[in-house]
């Protein structure tokens, strides 16, 4: 076997460890706490109870929520300028991917300097980043437990991937019951997410036995129970094997990264600020079907994860099924359009194309694309 490297922060899961953010800020050596968050966010309960357990812990605190659902560059200056100006030492997220990646691109800045364009790609930051810990109010992006974060450059309209083992928080803290806030669209477009980033970094070029298993409990924990978290609000079991799925799928794809789907829907997501999930939605059995020749035994393990039955089947027959699975799903939970009705034109494709080139994701994806293979699949999408 090829050496392969590893990543996780501490995990604290179940409910109510949200009571655990002041004792873990404490224990990493806070004094002030920069909490991120968004206007959702801080309109429900959940970033006062947070606030609460970090008061309880005796540690000061500022809040800073002036982000919007895709972070951008000017947002993040923004952020930065507060954390200096009251003088804060560690970092607390609370919500979604925005959030948790618009704190960890705060850390980087007020560590490393800089603007945040300097670190897009791979192994940019060189100085240590202030202590972190993150708590997820949806499950989807994993980020709470990644080396990735995701930020808009407003100029370019582009999504820059900033990807480093100093992203990885030191604390990741999952509490299934912050899930119950969130709508039926949004609980359907962030559990795509997961899946996506599940299906992705299980066939991805870097994917290994300890991201395996874990790409794998985590189609099959979605495909068990993603309906059903959209169904119903209050489903405490639904929600929390969604997070146990979240958590698992971005352990995976923080190890074994990710492919085509996750190029593209970042050039799209940055030229039209459009919800990450649903965009994976559109675009993943696409890419599913234009990866099938690469990697149709994992596709056929998919299939077997998602409930499907493959007895008798040859592997391509088998693996398209995964295919089928998965376009099931996606409408079952209520996206049914395609890019063309989220406002993408097609006089984008030619540029997103190209540029998705560029994306780190790309690098793994297990069949080899040019800028005409991702072409046809955006017109595909449409």
């Amino acid at each position: 076997m090829n050496i392969i490297k590893f990543v996780a922060p501490e995990i604290i899961f179940g409910l109510e460890a949200i009571s655990q953010v002041g004792e873990s800020s404490l224990r990493l050596g806070a004094k002030k706490v920069f909490v991120v968050t968004d206007d959702g966010v801080k309109n429900n309960s959940w970033v006062n109870k947070a606030l609460s357990f970090i008061e309880q812990a005796g540690l000061e605190y500022t809040v800073w929520h002036g982000i919007t659902s895709n972070p951008k560059d000017t947002e993040i200056a923004g952020g930065v300028k507060q954390y200096l100006s009251t003088q804060c030492d560690s970092i607390v997220a609370v919500g979604g991917g925005s959030p948790i990646d618009a704190a960890k691109a705060v850390a980087i800045l007020v560590s490393n300097g800089g603007k945040i364009q300097d670190y897009e790609g791979v192994n940019k930051i060189t100085r240590p980043l202030p202590p972190m810990v993150m708590v997820p109010s949806t499950a989807g992006s994993g980020s709470e437990v990644s080396q990735f974060a995701i930020i808009v450059d407003k100029e370019r309209k582009k999504k820059m991937a900033i990807i480093s083992r100093s992203l990885v928080p030191d604390i990741a803290i999952i509490d299934p019951q912050l899930l119950q806030t969130k709508d039926a669209r949004l609980t359907a477009a962030t559990g795509i997410d997961a899946l996506s980033h599940a299906i992705e970094s299980y066939v991805s070029l870097a994917a290994n036995p300890l991201t395996d298993v874990r790409a794998l409990e985590a189609i099959r924990l979605i495909s068990e129970n993603l309906r059903e978290s959209v169904a119903c609000r209050t489903n405490m079991e639904a929600k929390s094997a969604m997070a146990m799925a979240s958590l698992q799928a971005g352990i995976a794809f923080s190890n074994a990264i990710l492919g085509a789907t996750h190029a593209m829907t970042h050039q799209v997501d940055g030229l039209l600020d459009l919800h990450h999930g649903e965009t994976n939605a559109v675009l993943l059995p696409h890419v599913m079907e234009f990866n099938l020749i690469s990697c149709a035994e994992k596709y056929r393990q998919v299939a077997i994860a998602m409930g499907e039955n493959v007895e008798g089947l040859n592997k391509l027959d088998a693996a398209e099924k995964a295919i089928k699975a998965v376009q099931r799903l996606v409408q079952d939970i209520g996206i049914t359009y395609g890019l063309s009705a989220m406002g993408f034109k097609e006089e984008y494709i030619p540029e997103l194309s190209k540029n998705a080139l560029d994306d780190a994701c790309i690098v793994t994806n297990p069949r080899d694309a040019s800028a005409e293979d991702l072409a046809r699949i955006f017109y595909k999408a449409l």
